[in-house]
């Protein structure tokens, strides 16, 4: 059976659950295991914001570059 893919999360969307994330993190009381899992996902989610800005960045520059 193939694997269903799912667009990403919007920027807002990450961003949120990136905060989540550190926040438990930051507050502890998890296994070592637990904690490596919201490590990844974090970094995973840290990516996806990267990508959307550098996908904004990217469309700034198209549209204020000169015609020319």
């Amino acid at each position: 059976m193939a694997e269903k893919q799912t667009a990403p999360p919007s920027y807002e969307a990450a961003r949120d659950e990136l905060i989540e994330v550190v926040r438990s993190l930051e507050q502890g009381g998890t296994t070592l295991e637990e904690s490596l899992a919201l490590w990844e996902r974090g970094e995973q989610l840290a990516r996806i914001c990267q990508d959307w800005l550098d996908g904004a960045r990217k469309r700034l520059d198209a549209a204020i570059e000169p015609d020319g």
